[in-house]
């Protein structure tokens, strides 16, 4: 497998000093962020099992309830306010790839943390390759490497694949963004338990979409793994 540009530049963080892209404090730490500023990231708190939207007793709710999505669970490691939008802003759009290690290994520490059972596979929400030309990387690809390895569990390729372009999802409401990724997706010859990796889950209609493919593809169980959780916006 190709190394990504954050694997190959990850060696030199031995050898010297790193400057917190937060506080811009100087430090020897094997990170990008300070220690301080990775602990003081905003954790998401008791939430629904489910789709990880804030719960106060971290039960099921209503919305799920109601109507479950395909995922069998979500899990969150932290919750989409500052600083957290910034980082994971910077990662996507100016292709910060030193914050992919911080990220991915905060997510293993919350999968963890969670004392589910792993899955078989950890796999990353695809680009569509006219996106992933244009951009370089996969950002949900880079999160879902370090997570995986952090873990101890393999990370496939291929196994689920974007079939056409889509409009950016942030540009649209909440019923525009599922119309507009409906079919989007195809799975074909995933392991029966996997895990789904993105960087930031909003309404959740890309996982969800994502989830159903994969569910197709010969998935018997889907678990969504995302950086950050963000609040519902109207619409």
């Amino acid at each position: 497998m190709r190394r990504s540009r954050v694997d190959g530049g990850a060696w030199w963080r031995r050898l010297l000093p790193s400057q917190c892209p937060l506080c811009l404090a100087v430090h020897s730490a094997r990170t990008w962020l300070c220690p301080e500023c990775l602990a003081a990231l905003p954790a998401l708190g008791p939430a629904c099992p489910r789709c990880a939207l804030p719960s106060p007793d971290g039960r099921l709710c209503g919305a799920c309830l109601k109507r479950p999505p395909p995922q069998a669970l979500t899990v969150a490691a932290l919750a989409y306010d500052p600083p957290v939008d910034r980082l994971i802003q910077d990662l996507k759009f100016h292709a910060r790839l030193g914050l992919a290690p911080d990220l991915g290994r905060l997510l293993a520490v919350a999968v963890r943390a969670r004392g589910e059972a792993l899955p078989e596979a950890v796999l990353a929400v695809p680009l569509h390759p006219a996106r992933l030309r244009e951009r370089g990387f996969n950002q949900s690809l880079e999160l879902a490497r370090h997570c995986a390895r952090a873990l101890g569990l393999p990370l496939r390729l291929g196994l689920c694949r974007r079939l056409r372009a889509t409009a950016v999802q942030s540009t649209l409401d909440r019923r525009r963004r599922q119309g507009n990724l409906r079919g989007a997706f195809a799975g074909a010859g995933v392991p029966r338990r996997v895990a789904l990796v993105d960087d930031v889950m909003t309404t959740g209609a890309t996982v969800a979409e994502a989830a159903r493919a994969l569910l197709a593809g010969g998935a018997t169980e889907v678990q969504v793994w995302v950086a950050a959780r963000a609040a519902l916006r109207a619409g």
